[in-house]
């Protein structure tokens, strides 16, 4: 399909059928922008024209169509964001694009577009950035699902994820893209990450594509912060929590589960068989099962 040609609501069909969703009707769904800083935004994806009763926050290199499988599946009312730096959310000069700055953004996000939500799902630096949400505006999560990410995360775990997004800046064409893409994802089927490409990616005028992603060269002198002191977060998180792992991702490992349950005992784990680190991507009618099921649990 030729950039020109791309309609970002066009593809909710190929999601559906895919996933073996029926599509009687097209999603009622609206691109958005709240001003978050002067002469800054944050783009989001509403789905549903009710009060939205979830908030979620893809991970990074990612952006809010990331969900649009699970979101077909859930049928409720939504708002999946950009986190800043990401889709069409506005770039920082600074490159922070760190879980506490985040969730200042995602803050004023939700309280315009989604102040009654009931829960918070976030994916890897999505999942983060929730973290640091919960303690920073505790109101404005009530429940929350982690996705396949804990404060312990640390280069290691996440060398995948990373040799992936430091990549070549851009790609001769579309097909050299999506081919490197297939490389890093063999389990995703080949028309998923076209789609993929096709929300995450632009041609540029001279024909060839980069991501939409700010791509995180970091200025000289950058802090990297520790994720580890999120971990606290945890100590004084008061919504009932769910974990979620994939099965074969190697950024959650048994140690980051034991360290979660010391903190919050009643956290709630689950793993999620045949999945990597993208849930939503690997397994997204399994995830809108457990989000649906944490949004029921009495907690």
């Amino acid at each position: 399909m030729p950039q020109s040609e791309y309609n970002e609501f066009g593809l909710f069909r190929e999601n559906a059928e895919e996933a073996g969703l029926a599509f009687d009707v097209a999603p009622i769904v609206k691109r958005v922008g709240v001003q978050v800083a002067p002469g800054r935004t944050i783009s989001a994806l509403r789905w549903g024209e009710a009060e939205p009763e979830l908030v979620l926050l893809h991970g990074g290199a990612q952006n809010a169509h990331t969900w649009d499988t699970v979101a077909l599946a859930l049928d409720r009312p939504l708002v999946a964001f950009d986190l800043p730096g990401h889709g069409r959310s506005d770039w920082r000069d600074d490159k922070a694009y760190w879980p506490t700055e985040n969730a200042l953004a995602i803050a004023e996000g939700i309280a315009q577009l989604a102040p009654n939500a009931s829960m918070v799902v976030g994916m890897s630096l999505g999942g983060l950035t929730s973290l640091a949400l919960s303690k920073q505006s505790p109101e404005l999560v009530r429940r929350l699902v982690l996705v396949d990410v804990t404060p312990g995360v640390d280069r290691e775990k996440a060398s995948a994820i990373t040799a992936f997004v430091a990549g070549p800046e851009s790609f001769g064409s579309f097909d050299e893209l999506l081919e490197r893409t297939i490389a890093f994802n063999p389990t995703r089927s080949v028309s998923s990450l076209r789609r993929g490409i096709l929300h995450n990616a632009s041609e540029r005028p001279d024909g060839t594509w980069a991501w939409r992603y700010d791509r995180f060269n970091l200025p000289e002198g950058t802090v990297v912060p520790d994720f580890g002191s999120l971990w606290d977060c945890l100590d004084s998180l008061k919504a009932p929590l769910m974990l979620v792992r994939g099965a074969d991702s190697p950024v959650v490992d048994d140690a980051d589960l034991a360290e979660l349950l010391t903190r919050c005992p009643n956290a709630r784990i689950e793993i999620v068989e045949k999945s990597g680190h993208s849930v939503q991507g690997d397994q997204p009618l399994e995830l809108a099962c457990l989000i649906e099921s944490h949004l029921g649990d009495k907690g």
